[in-house]
């Protein structure tokens, strides 16, 4: 029997994801199949298992597949979830490091966030005060790869703003999960990751069963 060991931590991350893909899972499906962080000739190996082993290493992604799936289970049960608040100064790291401008939460914010609602990235629409309602796509958590100290909402419009959105008030409705917050090998990895974030959020946001979102009466009252 041929099975495959990872050989590299990050390719791992994301080959495991493969193998707890659920068959209505579009939104990993995209993210796995459209990343071109994966290489498998260069990151996979054959490697020959036992029968025995094999059957222990199957039962064990299994199980960890099954505690995911409630776990995105749990957080899509608490979707759609409505927010606002102030944008503050964040670590400025949006549009100097990664080309992805955000619009960080205040912390009383981010302090009313459902228990439910983990660290990952998620999307959905914003507004800013008498602007148009725009698609979103926002992270929730610590961002391993700069070891934050902090929890922080960090919302990317998809629309170019001049100028800092410093004090504006900010409504969102955070609509569907795309994954878990990760950690990544380098800087490039983590722009490629949030590029392709932001390709399956405009695929999902085109979906007629979203579209009422953008009405929404949350917007509309000012």
């Amino acid at each position: 029997l041929i099975h495959f060991a990872k050989r590299h931590p990050f390719a791992g991350k994301y080959a495991r994801y493969k193998l707890c893909l659920h068959k209505n899972d579009s939104t990993m499906s995209q993210f796995y199949k459209s990343t071109s962080l994966i290489n498998k000739e260069k990151f996979l190996k054959p490697l020959v298992l036992s029968n025995k082993t094999l059957h222990q290493r199957q039962r064990s992604t299994r199980m960890g597949c099954e505690v995911k799936s409630e776990a995105a289970g749990k957080i899509r049960g608490k979707l759609p979830y409505y927010a606002e608040g102030l944008v503050v100064k964040g670590f400025g790291r949006g549009s100097k490091e990664l080309g992805f401008p955000t619009a960080n939460f205040e912390e009383k914010v981010i302090d009313e966030l459902p228990e439910e609602l983990t660290s990952g990235i998620y999307w959905g629409y914003a507004q800013l005060q008498n602007s148009p309602v725009y698609g979103m796509v926002m992270s929730i958590g610590w961002n391993p790869f700069y070891n934050n100290e902090k929890r922080t909402m960090e919302t990317h419009i998809l629309h170019h703003f001049d100028g800092d959105l410093y004090g504006e008030h900010l409504k969102v409705i955070i609509v569907n999960y795309i994954r878990p917050e990760l950690n990544f090998p380098d800087l490039q990895a983590l722009k490629d990751a949030i590029a392709n974030d932001i390709s399956v959020s405009k695929k999902e946001m085109e979906m007629e069963q979203y579209q009422k979102f953008t009405s929404d009466k949350f917007f509309t009252s000012q």
